[in-house]
């Protein structure tokens, strides 16, 4: 397989259906137009033909003919709009095959497209996260970075260290012209501008990786504190099994949920406790193990179960990282009122009472915001390089005010610059592109 090869794949989903798509691109894809249908179309013209073969008559629909470089890869482009049934597609496909093409990788239209400059490696994967979105805000904020939002953010910020880099570089470079770059207020002004630049752009990468992620969040607590009643009472659904018998959990189960379009992710697990059990222990092991990757810890707690000592215990427990709300479980027994007090949520999951309550509180964990048309997808890369790029950031400013080290300032920006150019391409590792599009649809 080479970048030269023409590729070729079935766009549309599998299955039977109206319509079908088939994708060409590269240096042949202009031949086998011609071959299929007879001639050549004029660029970007819709034709009603049939497609052929060399013996019969393979279908017939529209075909799409888009030469290089005004196409989605950059590359010679046709489109064959066919009948939608998998027999007619795979004729049609085969016959692509026989007169030089290969099969696409899943996204090698999509890193075509990169490679050839139409498009960066973050608008690249908004076309996945679009095709993948699952709620009208995620679907939004995914073709704002597919137009370039996010792109246009970033590069905006990259040109500035850039210039702050080439400024702090040359001062060095010309030590003999008496000036102390680090003494004035402008080098700081400039990283103050960029800190403040950085600060705007994490906070909608955040929410728009909320939007395509979503939040981890772990139900723990003691046997029989409700936390199955609470899972199903969460997902609407009879998931996990409800007895009065404690540890009836014994493995880890899952639900995703929707609130406002975020997706959440509910993990159930096994009773915190000591115990002799040996398939309790597992289901205890693989809660800790849980515990460790969530972004939030939900501490289910037995209004009635005056022994906290054992909740204390296992709340000195976790993380000191890991945010933690507790939640106090059946206060239908004790007549208690439903609500957020103190900064705890008192609910009956059996009863569906303080339910809502505790969704608005895990919205608010989420960073939920009403208004997010501002907003672009983000994918949890860009959050760990926006992550790096202030790190650097903070310590080329401690480099400038606590050290006066003009060298050491230059190199964290240098660092700067490299991270936060990994999330449009700039600076991206070949191993990395590979994992990136190899996620994609096929024909994509």
């Amino acid at each position: 397989m080479t970048p030269h090869d023409t590729i070729v794949a079935v766009a549309t989903p599998a299955g039977r259906g109206g319509v079908g798509i088939i994708r060409v691109s590269g240096e042949l894809s202009a031949h086998i137009a011609t071959d299929i249908l007879g001639q050549l179309p004029a660029p970007r013209k819709a034709v009603y033909t049939a497609f052929k073969s060399e013996q019969s008559t393979l279908d017939s629909g529209i075909a799409i003919y888009f030469p290089a470089p005004h196409s989605f890869t950059g590359e010679n482009v046709i489109e064959f709009q066919g009948h939608g049934g998998p027999v007619v597609l795979d004729m049609v496909l085969k016959r692509c095959l026989a007169l030089g093409a290969r099969l696409a990788r899943p996204g090698e239209f999509s890193e075509r497209a990169f490679l050839n400059d139409k498009l960066d490696l973050a608008q690249a994967e908004a076309i996945s996260d679009l095709i993948d979105s699952s709620s009208e805000q995620a679907a939004r904020s995914a073709l704002r970075s597919l137009q370039g939002h996010f792109s246009a953010a970033i590069d905006e910020l990259l040109n500035k260290l850039i210039e702050l880099r080439v400024y702090v570089e040359a001062a060095l470079d010309f030590p003999d012209e008496e000036i102390d770059f680090l003494a004035g207020d402008a080098v700081t002004k400039r990283l103050d501008s960029i800190k403040q630049q950085l600060q705007e752009i994490f906070s909608k990468a955040k929410q728009g990786s909320l939007l395509r992620e979503g939040m981890q969040l772990v139900i723990v607590g003691q046997p029989n504190a409700g936390k199955s009643s609470l899972l199903n009472a969460l997902s609407g659904n009879d998931s996990a099994i409800v007895t009065d018998v404690a540890g009836t959990t014994r493995d880890v189960l899952r639900e995703t949920i929707h609130l406002d379009g975020m997706p959440l992710h509910i993990i159930d697990t096994a009773g915190l406790r000591e115990s002799d059990d040996p398939i309790e222990k597992i289901g205890i092991e693989r809660a800790w193990k849980e515990i460790e990757k969530a972004d939030l810890i939900l501490l289910l707690i037995d209004d009635n179960d005056k022994n906290t000592a054992a909740n204390h215990k296992i709340l000195q427990q976790f993380p000191s990282s890991l945010p933690v709300l507790q939640v106090h479980n059946k206060i239908d027994l004790n007549q208690q009122t439903a609500g957020k007090r103190d900064g705890k949520i008192y609910i009956s999951a059996k009863q569906q009472r303080g339910i809502e309550q505790l969704k608005s509180e895990l919205k608010h964990y989420m960073g939920y915001q009403s208004e997010i048309e501002d907003s672009f997808i983000a994918r949890r890369r860009h959050i760990q390089a926006l992550e790096e790029t202030q790190q650097a950031v903070d310590n080329a400013e401690y480099q400038l005010k606590e050290c006066n080290a003009g060298e050491l300032m230059a190199e964290e920006l240098r660092l700067a610059q490299d991270s936060l150019g990994q999330i449009t391409g700039r600076y991206t590792p070949d191993d990395l592109l590979g994992e990136i599009f190899s996620n994609f649809c096929i024909g994509k």
